[in-house]
């Protein structure tokens, strides 16, 4: 697919790969990001790019000793997961308001949660170092266990597919639910104090970042670490539950 590198006065180049024409905030957008000093080489933007905060959704960069909070965005770990089953297209004829009723059934939905904490979601590890994570999440311990193998909403999805070959495929994406929103909103705000005190001058408040070395910058690295490994052992979950649906 072709690129195009954007007529930008900035020390990073920015390759577009957009399927649209950027219009004013979303060119400026691309601007800041590549205005940064430790940004990495260049900034690209995917075919669905689009606003975000600070920098755009879509967007891929790499950035050398700093980490925005922002970029990295609020739904850490944020993912998909696929397994190919042994079945095949047409044995699934007659039978496909039933697996959604039973996946409806199995797996939350939007904002809801399981009413209970599930046993493979108490038995996770993660649990052991929730108590080392940023304060400002350590009221929502009980909501993000009941979370665990709930799917959210936006853009998350369970799916049914089917290859070229009538195989029967199992696909979902997700995210770090609701922990993982409140981790990534507490470290954007310590970002943009620090910012603040030291008068930093960024062209957006939201691409305030940390420096590596700094305890800022561990404290996020780790709390980071734990909203993906949570994200991913919340599409097992569900993958579990939906391959049992699809098998029974």
């Amino acid at each position: 697919m072709p690129y195009e590198q954007l007529k930008l006065s900035t020390d990073k180049p920015v390759f577009s790969w957009a399927n649209h024409d950027l219009g004013h905030e979303e060119t400026q957008m691309a601007k800041n990001v590549a205005s940064l000093p430790f940004v990495f080489k260049h900034v690209a933007l995917m075919p669905d790019v689009h606003l975000g905060k600070g920098a755009l959704v879509g967007s891929v960069l790499a950035t050398k000793d700093a980490v925005i909070p922002a970029a990295v965005g609020v739904d850490i770990g944020c993912g998909m997961a696929a397994i190919k089953t042994p079945f095949m297209a047409e044995q699934l004829e007659g039978k496909l308001k039933k697996i959604r009723l039973d996946i409806e059934a199995a797996i939350p939905l939007g904002f809801n949660q399981n009413k209970e904490v599930e046993k493979d979601a108490s038995n996770w590890q993660g649990w052991a170092h929730f108590k080392d994570l940023h304060r400002g999440v350590q009221d929502v311990q009980g909501k993000a266990m009941k979370q665990l193998g709930s799917l959210g909403g936006g853009n998350h999805f369970i799916e049914v597919c089917i290859d070229t070959e009538d195989a029967v495929w199992l696909m979902l994406h997700s995210g770090s639910r609701n922990i993982g929103n409140r981790l990534a909103q507490c470290h954007i705000s310590t970002a943009k104090e620090l910012a603040k005190l030291a008068g930093n001058r960024l062209p957006d408040p939201d691409l305030a970042y940390f420096i590596a070395g700094t305890p800022e910058f561990a404290a996020y690295w780790r709390d980071l670490q734990w909203a993906q490994n949570y994200a991913r052992y919340n599409r097992d979950v569900m993958m579990a539950r939906f391959k049992r649906i699809v098998e029974k």
